[in-house]
């Protein structure tokens, strides 16, 4: 339950709701066996899983190299951005597997995917990555297609004649 103050004396006595940067410093790193931390991304319809370990910056998407897969240099900029925001670009090694979706949801949940396994390997990160955004799942999806519309909201062509 929560607690309550009576007085200001009191309130400063009360634990804060969110850890300080030393309390997710001592949380430690989230690894699995082969010391790496995995995060899920999700974007539109397209689910990633992506594992990040410290490295050259050999980044494998679905077995292909990440330029080769996503080959559209704004897909390569969504998918770099947390690396961008933490100044530590090809320091890691990143493997992902992504189904679903388009090539642009599919990039945005590879981005989520990063920002996650980057939490997980390094605690102290997480502010920064969250003021931009990146741990924010992006839950807009295509609207369904309704009977009488040709498409979601768009209707058929009218013509008195």
């Amino acid at each position: 339950m929560a607690e309550t103050a009576t007085s200001f004396a009191d309130l400063a006595k009360l634990k804060p709701g969110q850890p300080a940067a030393a309390e997710l410093e001592s949380q430690g790193p989230k690894l699995d066996a082969q010391g790496r931390a995995y995060g899920t991304g999700r974007r539109k319809d397209a689910v990633a899983r992506v594992w990040v370990k410290p490295g050259s910056g050999k980044f494998v998407v679905n077995g292909r190299e990440m330029p080769r897969y996503f080959a559209r240099p704004t897909l390569q900029m969504i998918i770099n951005q947390p690396f961008a925001m933490i100044n530590q670009m090809g320091q890691y090694d990143v493997m992902c597997t992504v189904v679903g979706g388009g090539l642009s949801g599919q990039a945005g949940a590879v981005r989520h995917g990063l920002s996650r396994a980057l939490v997980n390997f390094n605690p102290s990160l997480r502010p920064v990555i969250k003021h931009a955004g990146f741990l924010t799942r992006d839950d807009r999806t295509v609207e369904r297609k309704k009977y009488g519309r040709a498409k979601a909201r768009r209707s058929f062509q009218f013509s008195k004649r």
